[in-house]
């Protein structure tokens, strides 16, 4: 809205210092500051308003070790996070953006999967919360969203250039998506804005991959198809993904330091591949409008150290799933956006080592019971991060620890750009 407004009071009076609206790195960081204060301030005040209502800490009862009675603290915090995300959003975000308009969504339809678990566990006494299969269903329609949306929607395009030779070849595929084509003189190359369905593969060479081409079996008129392969995909990664933040939601700071750590790296990105000269010097794909997600991941960035004020061990608040599945969820949706999701095994690997590590625990148990008559595990305990508190470690120090990875992993992110 403060976006909205500043562009008016610059087109219609010329007001000194309103066209830094116009620059998607000074709404980035407005962004970042805002959520970070709104975080701070509406914190202390959701706190106190939970506090009344707790559950029982079934920490005890795992036995887990140095670890500090939590039965007081309250749960729900992912409140904390989604206001502290949207408020700056819809304040320095251009609204008519698509990805914006779809990260937007997708905030609330997922705080309201999490905020309904949650409230089950908190005012209905039930430990159970939201059944399992619901939680899942939420997920698989909001995905089902998302990627009917980025397949058919005129906005979502990647902008490519090509020789002569490549565009004729290509001719009849741009002219039925009524691609919008320039042809530069100077360079005698066609630039072409079109709907594709291209991502990147780390480590390769020529590192996209067309998910169509995985039809091309079926004939020359395989990319009418494409959705197939294309939204299950999509489906897919956002669950996992969601799924696994919510499952590192399991110690003091854990899952807010990863999730800022792994945002802030999905907010360069977004920003670079929406930017025409950072895209064409780094060789990765140009993707207009792309970079106003940039001010939305800001304001995640914010929200999720706003948060850690809080939830750092000691917490005096626990995200509940109310945060993790959204963080998680929205992480996928960028990760998605950026045409990046291939490298989630890699940047979030903290998910994935912990999902693993349930997966793991719970087939080989169930292998060894049928094998041998009674069950063996791999791990102390599942997820990987109780292990750790099984064997004796410290919760800040395996927070901490595990932080130190999430930050190499990030690095390794990055160098996959290079690392052809």
């Amino acid at each position: 809205m403060l976006y909205y407004l500043f562009s008016y009071l610059e087109k219609s009076f010329d007001l000194p210092g309103a066209g830094v609206f116009q620059y998607i790195s000074f709404r980035t960081a407005m962004s970042v500051l805002f959520s970070l204060i709104i975080g701070l301030f509406i914190g202390k005040k959701i706190i106190q308003l939970l506090q009344s209502k707790q559950i029982k800490d079934e920490q005890r009862e795992l036995g887990l070790q140095n670890q500090y009675d939590k039965s007081l603290t309250p749960t729900m915090g992912g409140i904390i996070i989604i206001l502290s995300m949207l408020i700056p959003t819809l304040l320095f975000a251009d609204l008519t953006n698509i990805y914006i308009q779809l990260v937007i969504i997708s905030t609330i339809w997922l705080g309201l999967i999490g905020f309904i678990d949650d409230y089950i566990k908190v005012f209905k006494h039930k430990k159970e919360g939201l059944r399992g299969t619901f939680k899942i269903l939420g997920q698989f329609l909001l995905a089902i969203i998302i990627g009917t949306t980025l397949y058919f929607h005129d906005d979502v395009v990647i902008r490519e250039s090509m020789s002569f030779k490549e565009y004729n070849a290509r001719i009849n595929e741009f002219k039925n998506q009524n691609a919008k084509v320039t042809y530069l003189d100077d360079y005698q190359i066609y630039v072409v804005e079109h709907k594709s369905t291209k991502t990147t593969i780390p480590f390769i060479k020529n590192n996209e991959l067309d998910y169509a081409k995985i039809l091309k079996f079926t004939g020359d008129n395989y990319t009418s198809f494409a959705w197939l392969i294309f939204i299950p995909i999509i489906i897919f990664i956002i669950v996992a993904v969601s799924n696994g933040a919510n499952l590192t939601d399991g110690l003091d700071g854990l899952n807010a330091g990863v999730s800022a750590i792994v945002v802030l790296v999905l907010a360069i990105f977004a920003y670079v591949s929406g930017n025409t000269i950072f895209s064409r010097y780094l060789n990765i794909m140009y993707i207009p409008n792309l970079g106003e997600l940039a001010v939305f991941s800001g304001a995640m960035i914010g929200a999720s150290i706003g948060f850690l004020w809080y939830n750092a061990y000691p917490a005096q608040i626990f995200m509940g799933d109310t945060g993790s599945l959204t963080l998680g969820g929205l992480i996928a949706i960028l990760a998605i956006f950026v045409r990046k999701e291939l490298l989630i095994p890699i940047l979030c690997g903290i998910f994935f080592l912990e999902s693993l590590s349930v997966i793991i625990q719970r087939y080989w148990f169930k292998y060894t019971r049928i094998r041998f008559g009674h069950g063996k595990r791999v791990f102390l305990m599942a997820p990987l991060h109780h292990h750790y508190q099984k064997k004796g470690y410290t919760e800040p120090k395996i927070v901490a620890r595990f932080w130190i990875i999430g930050i190499s992993l990030a690095i390794l992110t990055f160098i996959t750009l290079k690392i052809r």
